[in-house]
């Protein structure tokens, strides 16, 4: 069930998070929404609210661990609980290694790598003494299989793919009941290609994209789908991607 979970939401300014958002609140989920810009995440509360639904939001920062800390205890002191988190946030700048773009590189490392596990360290008591809880995050395709130009995002995506295998483990070896998904999305219509500086680079994947791309509610729908299966079944994995894109 769905209706009255509450649901953390890092990235939930646009695209996957928003969508996301947005499906969720209209089954009944309170929402927790946390990014960088403001603007776009109190037009997202007022939309949701519009709609007859629930939902708050911080500025976040997910490179932040208090940040997080403090996602999530907004969601407890509004709404007395925390049934769902979707780490959601994640940059790819993508390049050539030869290029060198060493800062792009942290950043990747910073919010792929880093935000994830800040958002896991900043619930995960919550979820333990509750004995209960979902965690879910935005891997990629890349997460799956290696393309030249994205080495170093792909090397995030891969390494989110084992912390949340490990998780999934372990929570089931403590039998604190602890529900993970993570999802691999290939081409979906968001602002990640907004962070590729590589011209090159960026024109190649943008005609990608413009041939394939479908839009982030596919996730959404994705999102809603593992939280909605009962508390005793882990739908630990999903890829997604456009029937006719051969990723």
């Amino acid at each position: 069930m769905i209706k009255n979970k509450v649901v953390i939401i890092t990235g939930a300014s646009s695209g996957i998070g928003a969508a996301t958002a947005m499906l969720l609140a209209n089954k009944g989920a309170k929402l927790v929404l946390g990014a960088r810009r403001e603007e776009k995440l109190q037009q997202l509360v007022n939309k949701i609210k519009e709609t007859g639904g629930e939902a708050v939001y911080r500025v976040t920062d997910v490179v932040n661990s208090e940040d997080n800390e403090e996602l999530v205890e907004l969601a407890k002191k509004t709404f007395g609980k925390v049934d769902v988190i979707f780490l959601n946030a994640g940059l790819m700048p993508n390049s050539p290694l030869s290029e060198l773009k060493t800062n792009e590189w942290n950043q990747m490392v910073d919010v792929n790598i880093k935000g994830v596990l800040n958002g896991i360290a900043a619930v995960l008591p919550t979820f333990k003494v509750q004995k209960s809880g979902h965690v879910i995050t935005t891997s990629s395709v890349a997460g799956l299989k290696a393309y030249p130009g994205g080495a170093v995002y792909g090397a995030t995506k891969w390494a989110v793919r084992d912390l949340m295998e490990v998780l999934r483990m372990e929570s089931a070896q403590e039998n604190s009941h602890i529900r993970t998904a993570t999802i691999y999305p290939a081409a979906i219509r968001t602002e990640l290609l907004n962070t590729i500086t590589d011209p090159e680079f960026a024109k190649g994947i943008e005609q990608v994209y413009d041939q394939y791309q479908i839009g982030p509610d596919r996730i959404a729908n994705v999102v809603a789908f593992a939280i909605d299966q009962p508390d005793d079944t882990n739908v630990n994995e999903f890829t997604v991607g456009p029937t006719d894109q051969p990723w």
